[in-house]
């Protein structure tokens, strides 16, 4: 196709649909663990934390479960993300999550582990609050089935309310989707993995760093030439959001035919090029124009997050009894046994 512009090599670009999904193994239903100020003591070491089991692999490391010996917090599981040496995503991830730490619905910071060469600007990993019901990813995986519109709703409602905290700081993540959306066992909703976010400089800060999964790209962001290489990056999140709420309702990628390979081609010509995805005739008219306001192809034109928190699919929907929908769902997956 004569539009498709040749690929780029960029080996910090995610192409698959790699969805990384925290599960720690079944559990009871805890209470929500407290809010803990992160730690930044280069007294923490990485042989302070007991490694229980592999959570799982991502682009930014490898993810554990694990306790610390000592306390941070006392003897509480927690994620421990490890990096590799030298990666740079390390020291961004804990300058927001820093920054977030009193952001609602973001994954919170416990500690930042020091690398032996680099101190605390070069972390070797980071302790992070542990989310018991894994990422929204697994749980399409464990439950074989798509999600309905009222656990979806309180989906949306969370993450829209961290988007709209993150950007009032200055915060992009530009990496939504699915496996970087954790869920608590009572339904709760939380932002991670912010190795491609960035803070801005000014409120409306041009950016464009190609950094991310390309399948959840909007079309200003996977193809920066035809927008002079800027993009609004607070729009750019919405689509993102938009494309991982669609794919919990269709149960697979929704911008693509099922089983295609997203390669680079089909991604550009299903992002930049292609009609709406179609939609099940059972789909409410609020559903229907809430995803359809986040994907809309012209930025200037898309809903900005402040609109979609007033749209009749959140603010007309008991907010309790679809988070209520979303636990539940929670629990069946952790009876499945995958967990």
């Amino acid at each position: 196709m004569a539009l498709v512009r040749q690929r780029r090599h960029l080996p910090h670009l995610t192409l698959p649909l790699d969805h990384f999904a925290l599960r720690p193994p079944p559990a009871p239903q805890q209470q929500q663990q407290p809010a803990v100020a992160p730690s930044t003591s280069s007294d923490v070491r990485l042989s302070d934390f007991e490694r229980i089991s592999v959570l799982g692999h991502g682009n930014g490391g490898t993810v554990y479960k694990a306790r610390h010996r000592r306390g941070c917090p006392a003897q509480q599981p927690l994620a421990l993300k490890l990096f590799a040496s030298g990666d740079l995503s390390a020291a961004r991830e804990a300058e927001i999550l820093r920054l977030a730490a009193d952001a609602p619905h973001v994954v919170r910071l416990h500690a930042v582990v020091p690398s032996a060469a680099g101190g605390v600007e070069e972390p070797a990993a980071l302790a992070l609050e542990l989310m018991p019901g894994g990422s929204l990813a697994g749980l399409l995986r464990r439950l074989g089935r798509p999600m309905g519109e009222r656990p979806i709703a309180a989906v949306a409602r969370q993450a829209l309310l961290g988007l709209e905290a993150l950007h009032a700081l200055r915060i992009v993540h530009r990496d939504l989707k699915p496996s970087n959306l954790l869920l608590g066992a009572d339904g709760e909703v939380k932002i991670a993995d912010f190795g491609a976010g960035k803070v801005l400089r000014r409120r409306l800060d041009p950016c464009a760093s190609y950094v991310g999964t390309a399948a959840y790209m909007s079309p200003e962001r996977f193809d920066p030439e035809a927008y002079s290489g800027d993009y609004d990056p607070y729009a750019a999140d919405v689509w993102s959001l938009g494309v991982a709420i669609l794919e919990l309702y269709l149960g697979h990628f929704p911008l693509l035919p099922v089983g295609q390979r997203p390669d680079w081609a089909a991604l550009m010509c299903a992002i930049c090029f292609g009609e709406a995805p179609e939609m099940p005739a059972a789909a409410s008219e609020e559903f229907r124009d809430f995803v359809s306001r986040c994907l809309e192809k012209k930025a200037g034109r898309r809903a900005s997050v402040g609109e979609l928190l007033e749209h009749p699919f959140i603010a007309e929907r008991d907010a309790a009894d679809a988070q209520r929908s979303l636990a539940a769902l929670v629990a069946e997956a952790e009876q499945s046994g995958d967990l």
